[in-house]
């Protein structure tokens, strides 16, 4: 460990000239971009609460925020019956917020204050003090503050309304003080694990290839495709200024395997670089059915004659139904692919036709069910 912390000084401003005078890399993206240090994450946190001091926008007589205001008033000794409240201008809300690492004691967050009663509005309101809690149930941050809402609501006396972005979420800055911190790992293990974003075998590799090839051979190991494992010093500072100096170095990712995404409830397409199709002929038509129903009506009659009278009785109407189908259909037209066709022909072609989203949905599918698209299709 001495000999790598001594190694370590030496490469410090080694490794910052390398940073500055380094050429641009293609595709070369920073670790800090592209992964994460294991153990180093963001908490939710969650809380109920009651926001107060609404312009008539509350829950109004709502159970459970009447319910919640009398067990806030009996917390000041005051007693008191839910039928003896109005909660016109209060609302029960939910508020959460983000506990970013290492913070401490002392700092703040900004929370997030969502109604879940009748509120129309929170604009103006104010949250009374709430403890929020992590998953394991303890209370790491107390909130309370005057809300930020963005949205309007406004309602006239003939039930009409106008409402402008969210009025019934609002937010504080600033607005809840940590009380507890998380316990972190982060100082020690012996090694940093990093865990990239999008696991690749190709992109690990070269990760653990440009951190040797900066702090020195085996100080970087790939574990497996998400995951690099990697020596650092143990002195709390030393390690500090080691992972600053480790997240700015470039790595050149692998390029993401072939796919195809499509989203069949918008019909959007999209067809990823790598993208290739093996020869086949494709034949695509479209056929349009009409169908017209219509009801033809003959109200019958019966015709008696007596002598010189005649009488015309009506009889019950006869209903008929009429049906009328017609079928327009267009020429198929039909395209061939060549032997690795790439991306921006196979776009030409399909366009060429004149597909549709739906078409060019129908098109890739059965060119993957035929084998020839050498890529995934993923349906979202």
């Amino acid at each position: 460990m001495l000999a790598l912390l001594q190694s370590f000084r030496s490469l410090t401003i080694a490794f910052v000239a390398v940073l500055t005078l380094a050429p641009d890399m293609g595709q070369a993206e920073r670790i800090k971009d592209i992964a994460a240090v294991a153990g180093v994450r963001s908490n939710q946190l969650v809380g109920y609460g009651i926001v107060v001091g609404l312009a008539g926008t509350g829950d109004g007589n709502s159970g459970l925020t009447l319910q919640s205001m009398q067990a806030m008033v009996s917390r000041f000794g005051l007693v008191t019956d839910v039928s003896g409240l109005n909660a016109k201008n209060a609302a029960a809300v939910m508020v959460t917020a983000e506990l970013l690492p290492f913070v401490k004691p002392g700092q703040t967050l900004d929370i997030t204050v969502s109604t879940m009663g009748g509120a129309k509005s929170l604009r103006g309101g104010t949250l009374l003090m709430t403890p929020l809690l992590g998953a394991d149930g303890e209370t790491y941050a107390i909130a309370q503050g005057n809300l930020v809402v963005g949205g309007l609501g406004v309602q006239g006396a003939d039930q009409s309304s106008l409402v402008v972005n969210v009025p019934t979420v609002g937010r504080v800055p600033r607005g809840a003080s940590v009380e507890r911190m998380v316990p972190s790992s982060f100082l020690e293990t012996p090694h940093l694990v990093l865990n990239l974003h999008r696991g690749d075998f190709t992109t690990a590799a070269n990760t653990a290839e440009a951190i040797n090839g900066i702090f020195g051979p085996e100080v970087a190991v790939p574990l497996d495709a998400n995951s690099i494992r990697v020596r650092a010093p143990q002195d709390p500072s030393q390690r500090v200024t080691f992972l600053s100096l480790l997240e700015n170095v470039e790595v050149t990712q692998a390029e993401p395997p072939a796919r195809v995404i499509i989203n069949s409830r918008t019909g959007t397409v999209v067809i990823g670089g790598n993208v290739r199709v093996t020869p086949a002929a494709v034949t695509h038509g479209s056929m349009t059915v009409r169908v017209n129903e219509d009801l033809n009506v003959d109200q019958g009659q019966t015709v008696v004659t007596n002598g010189d009278q005649t009488i015309v009785a009506p009889n019950d109407p006869v209903i008929t139904p009429d049906s009328d189908i017609a079928v327009d259909a267009e020429p198929a037209r039909a395209f061939v692919f060549d032997t690795g066709v790439s991306l921006s022909s196979l776009v030409d072609a399909i366009n060429a036709v004149g597909a549709s989203a739906s078409d060019l949905v129908a098109i890739l599918e059965a060119l993957r069910e035929a084998g020839a698209l050498r890529a995934e299709l993923v349906v979202i």
